[in-house]
């Protein structure tokens, strides 16, 4: 019976890859925490224990703008754990390809789907993180608003920006392995140019030009807005989070596709 529904799903090129999407995420996830004790709860416990250093280290032995956050440990959980999202969609869709070689070569398979699991695989994480973040809105007694019906808009915004990301890089590393090692030095520096244990206040007038500039920035804001200052975000900011997951998303796409049939040549 189980062959039966895997043969159907095959019958047209989106239930096919939407069969093979789930099933490497399914393969990553046992992948994951295989062996691990705790299993999927380090997926909850990690962000609360870098929150718990983050706070402990920013509010208390470095002056970062913490007296005018609303609730500084709510605050450095969501931008953590959002900026996390794109730093393991990018990271693991850029040697996606490459790791797959051995199948790519054997199999008939459109190849995008291995970026995009990462991204939705990512998602998944994602998801298990938020329950640390209800934690901490709980322990706080943050009350959830309204503005928490926008949490589908903002992760759809969020994850078709990684897509396109994932693509882009995921294309690239195929061809030049140094992307590869040049991109962890890059996602560094966005993690400590994005305000995710600072306040934008207490940067310099150009430096807070330059945040505007910053995709992460806007996306961080927009999940802070609504889930700890119940503020809904205005067209502008959902203008440019849209804006910008749509252009990474074009310029991904036509990087994979223009180069997509040389990978068999270098995987």
């Amino acid at each position: 019976m189980a062959d039966g529904w895997a043969k159907r799903a095959w019958n047209t090129p989106a239930k096919r890859d939407g069969f093979i999407l789930r099933q490497l995420v399914g393969k990553d996830f046992k992948l994951k925490y295989r062996r691990s004790v705790l299993g999927v709860l380090w997926s909850v416990l990690n962000p609360l224990l870098m929150m718990c250093v983050m706070a402990l280290v920013f509010s208390s032995f470095m002056k970062v703008g913490s007296d005018t956050v609303k609730c500084f440990p709510l605050y450095l959980i969501i931008g953590n754990t959002v900026f996390q999202v794109m730093t393991d969609s990018t990271n693991q869709g850029m040697s996606s390809i490459i790791n797959a070689a051995s199948l790519l070569k054997k199999v008939k398979i459109n190849r995008y789907v291995f970026p995009i699991e990462k991204v939705l695989f990512a998602c998944v994480n994602f998801a298990f993180s938020m329950i640390a973040v209800i934690i901490v809105m709980l322990w706080f007694q943050i009350a959830p608003t309204a503005t928490i019906v926008l949490f589908p808009l903002a992760l759809l915004y969020l994850m078709v920006f990684c897509a396109g990301l994932s693509l882009a890089l995921s294309a690239l590393s195929v061809f030049f392995r140094d992307v590869m090692h040049l991109w962890g030095v890059v996602v560094t520096a966005w993690t400590y140019l994005t305000p995710l244990f600072y306040t934008i206040s207490i940067l310099p007038d150009f430096m807070q030009r330059f945040e505007m500039f910053n995709p992460m920035y806007h996306y961080v804001t927009y999940f802070r807005d609504i889930l700890l200052n119940g503020v809904w975000p205005s067209l502008h900011a959902n203008l440019i989070c849209a804006g910008c997951a749509v252009g990474a998303l074009l310029i991904g796409y036509l990087i994979f596709r223009k180069n997509e049939h040389r990978f068999i040549l270098y995987i």
